[in-house]
């Protein structure tokens, strides 16, 4: 498949190039975040034998993959590149793939072993960080998507949005557990592999961009 170039089409303006830049800016900031977020998440989540935790955590080094994804669709010669734009999309799909099939094996084999999870307070603090900054910034980025048709940045938002809500419920989940509902972290665990698989669907599909 030949390479196309957005120069040669009306889209490459002033305008597009800055939001490309906007883009690949929000996207290095995210990998910082998400470094630090899923390091935490790991920790507590294995600390406190927790799947969900474990699971968000690991959901953390899948974003950072699409946020990765996203550096590199924009940065150099592949910023006018709509070949690139493709690839982007179909591994920014590849990556939400990559977290259901550990998701499912864990909860199976904690539950085989007869683990519960644990109260983690440290679990607590970063869910509940991220469930308030990482919406925000998946908006952000499916409006940048949608400004620059670009489904590999628009997939990259809806899986911080996902990061956020799975947040939200790992925390419920937490909470939950200190009146002994084991069984609400496991269920969030599973939810978040379904979501994951769906999503992914959908971005190698084209479907994550609306225009």
């Amino acid at each position: 498949m030949p390479d196309q170039r957005v120069h040669e089409h009306p889209a490459a303006s002033a305008e597009w190039l800055r939001a490309a830049r906007h883009a690949r800016w929000l996207s290095v900031v995210t990998l910082v975040w998400l470094g630090v977020e899923s390091t935490l998440g790991l920790a507590a989540g294995f600390g406190a034998h927790s799947v969900a935790l474990i699971g968000w955590g690991l959901a953390a080094l899948v974003e950072a993959l699409a946020s990765l994804i996203v550096v590199w669709r924009f940065t150099g010669a592949r910023t006018l590149s709509r070949t690139a734009e493709h690839r982007a999309r179909r591994a920014v799909a590849v990556s939400f793939w990559l977290l259901a099939p550990y998701l499912v094996l864990h909860v199976g084999h904690d539950l085989d072993a007869g683990h519960r999870p644990q109260v983690s307070v440290l679990g607590i603090v970063v869910t509940a960080v991220s469930l308030v900054s990482m919406p925000v910034l998946g908006v952000v980025k499916r409006r940048l998507g949608v400004r620059l048709g670009s489904g590999a940045t628009e997939g990259e938002g809806t899986q911080n949005i996902i990061c956020g809500a799975t947040a939200a419920g790992v925390l419920a989940g937490l909470w939950l557990n200190t009146f002994g509902l084991w069984w609400v972290d496991p269920l969030v665990a599973l939810a978040l592999a379904v979501v994951a698989v769906r999503e992914g669907i959908r971005a190698w599909r084209g479907h994550v961009c609306h225009h």
